[in-house]
């Protein structure tokens, strides 16, 4: 009987081809077989708090809350360089200072950015699929636009303020805006733990060294919302190499958004990305 490890992503072009090599069988894990739930990601972020998966994509900024419950993963990482997600209004409006905006979720790394920049602006949260729409009928004032909606925004919506440059400002640049990231249970023995982060590791590995053949299948099999070019503008931007495996300048601008959060009253400590990763490296010890 094989054991049944839940993945749960969100269902942005990013995350499902960054796990699909495993769905289609390229990557694979003796005796285990891993179920995907892809839900959009507050929901996952909400989630986290009940420990419902055994790994889960997260936002960033979420992880502080979840530390006790989740480690970090060092893999599926999303990060804008020069680009992340964006405040929308209609042309030609000017915002109040208490302008009504429309967020993807209380817990989300864009959310908490957003707070610390706009304190006095009036926020309601919305799956990101539905701000757009919000936008253009005038229920919100402003919105902020995450995963594809940043490439394929509506031609009567202008762009108020770039994510990257609130994320600048606060951090002193030259670093890039961590997004998402992947959590694990730690309930689960750390040597399973290994060989799941393992997989998933080489899971996106293969999907970035074969992104044209797996961007068409999912393509074929109407898994994406975009058409084709504007898959591989995505891609290119948040599932590439630099998803593959954390790296230092990573490491540092988790620790950096860590720092505002908890400046900016959102966390209760201040914790170190390094602190609460899967300690690799008892994977050497077993093996010697």
């Amino acid at each position: 009987m094989k054991n049944i490890v839940t993945v749960a992503h969100s269902p942005d072009a990013d995350d499902i081809f960054m796990y699909y090599a495993i769905k289609f069988g390229w990557v694979t894990l003796k005796g285990v077989e891993f179920e995907n739930i892809a839900l959009d990601i507050e929901t996952l972020n909400v989630e986290a708090f009940k420990n419902t998966y055994d790994v889960s994509a997260i936002s960033f900024a979420l992880y502080p809350k979840i530390r006790q419950e989740y480690a970090l993963l060092k893999t599926a990482v999303s990060f804008g360089e020069g680009y992340g997600p964006k405040v929308v209004k209609l042309k030609n409006k000017k915002l109040k200072r208490n302008f009504k905006v429309a967020l993807s979720g209380e817990h989300t790394t864009n959310a908490m950015l957003f707070r610390i920049y706009y304190p006095e602006a009036r926020v309601v949260y919305k799956n990101f699929l539905e701000i757009e729409d919000a936008v253009l009928n005038g229920e919100v004032d402003a919105g902020v636009l995450i995963h594809e909606s940043i490439l394929t925004y509506d031609d009567r919506l202008e762009v108020e303020k770039e994510l990257w440059d609130i994320w600048c400002e606060l951090s002193g640049g030259d670093l890039p805006l961590p997004l998402g990231g992947m959590a694990l249970r730690r309930s689960i023995p750390i040597n399973k733990a290994i060989d799941y982060e393992n997989t998933l590791i080489k899971a996106v590995k293969v999907a970035t060294t074969h992104a044209k053949p797996l961007s068409k299948m999912l393509i074929e099999r109407d898994l994406i919302r975009v058409d084709a070019p504007t898959l591989e503008k995505y891609l290119s931007l948040y599932a590439n190499a630099d998803s593959v495996e954390l790296n230092e300048i990573q490491l540092t601008a988790i620790n950096k958004l860590f720092e505002i959060g908890f400046k900016n009253g959102f966390y209760d400590t201040l914790i170190k990305a390094e602190d609460f990763l899967i300690p690799s490296e008892y994977e050497e010890l077993r093996n010697s």
